[in-house]
């Protein structure tokens, strides 16, 4: 094990997010504004990234600090149960298991986050092209040079690291920023 190579790999790409301060606070604006208009915030990604987004939602929906006890706030992971993931995945087809939950559950004026660290998986570019269609603004969580995701969403936080741990990392990173920022835009703190 390379202790200080890991460590280094993971300063390093957090200190890279600092290139991306303008793009975190319209994503705080946007989810802030999203909530703040009764809509809701739908959040996907694959494996870790899945991972991910039900962590995030959780913290939203339950609470991210210990000593700040707010409302609930509306945020659904759309990979939250096995049922309907394989369910979609064996009638529809895995590409639409994100797809088909956003069209049962979001509507126009929600906002999408989408998490991948490859950028490529069918699934995430099928659901932020659709999110289009539906009126659903996206924000997109990628890494390395953004994939085949990359242009597609409303906002793209990009981590510039072709190491799948150090980006998964910085998602959570992240996305725990960004939303302690909404927390504290939405409780007036």
């Amino acid at each position: 094990m390379n202790l200080k190579k890991a460590l280094k790999d993971s300063i390093n790409a957090k200190k890279k997010l600092i290139l991306l301060e303008d793009k975190i606070n319209n994503c705080i604006d946007l989810i802030s504004s999203t909530i703040k208009n009764n809509r809701k915030i739908l959040i996907c990604g694959n494996g870790g990234s899945a991972a991910d987004a039900q962590h995030l939602a959780t913290e939203f929906l339950i609470r991210l600090r210990p000593k700040v006890n707010r409302r609930s706030f509306p945020v659904i992971a759309l990979a939250q149960d096995a049922s309907t993931i394989t369910a979609c995945g064996n009638d529809i087809g895995f590409e639409n298991i994100f797809v088909r939950n956003l069209e049962g559950l979001g509507q126009k004026g929600d906002t999408l986050i989408a998490i991948s660290t490859s950028g490529n998986s069918k699934n995430i570019l099928k659901v932020l092209k659709f999110s289009k269609k539906m009126g659903i603004q996206s924000i997109s969580f990628l890494g390395n040079n953004g994939g085949k995701a990359k242009n597609l969403a409303d906002i793209e936080l990009i981590v510039k690291s072709k190491i799948t741990a150090r980006i998964q990392e910085s998602h959570i990173f992240l996305g725990h920023i960004i939303f302690e920022e909404v927390e504290n835009i939405l409780i007036k703190r």
